[in-house]
């Protein structure tokens, strides 16, 4: 498989999750949604969850082409940045949809550039043989 394609699938499918399939998680990771919602003080945190179901679930879907690629070998530095992803996707969205500390654009950028970057790491250990196994 062509580490081009790999890379674009790992585009589209970011497109696909974030745009598509992320449905009422959109909502439901919106602290103020849930006060609007549901103000009973027992809700106020189940944002939190919903932050990182998304994130866990956007994750799947950009690393999946990277699974594919070896042949779903993964190895601990596979798990390792499938952990960090998710947190790093969480707090990301954290900032945009709680703190609103930054607009689409600026969300849609990082979690590019979180793409190039696992794209890259992976890529690269793979090249050289570093995989933790």
């Amino acid at each position: 498989m062509s580490l081009i394609f790999v890379f674009f699938m790992m585009i589209f499918c970011h497109i696909i999750d974030d745009f598509v399939l992320q449905g009422k998680l959109a909502n439901f990771k919106q602290k103020g949604w849930w006060k609007e919602n549901y103000p009973d003080k027992k809700y106020e945190y189940d944002f939190i969850i919903c932050l990182i179901l998304h994130a866990f679930e956007w994750t799947f879907m950009i690393m999946l082409p990277l699974a594919i690629y070896v042949k779903f070998d993964v190895t601990l530095l596979y798990v390792v940045g499938f952990i960090l992803n998710t947190v790093i996707h969480a707090i990301i969205d954290h900032f945009k949809c709680n703190k609103l500390a930054f607009c689409l654009e600026a969300d849609q950028i990082m979690h590019i550039v979180q793409i190039i970057l696992t794209f890259g790491i992976f890529i690269l250990s793979q090249k050289i043989g570093f995989n933790f196994n």
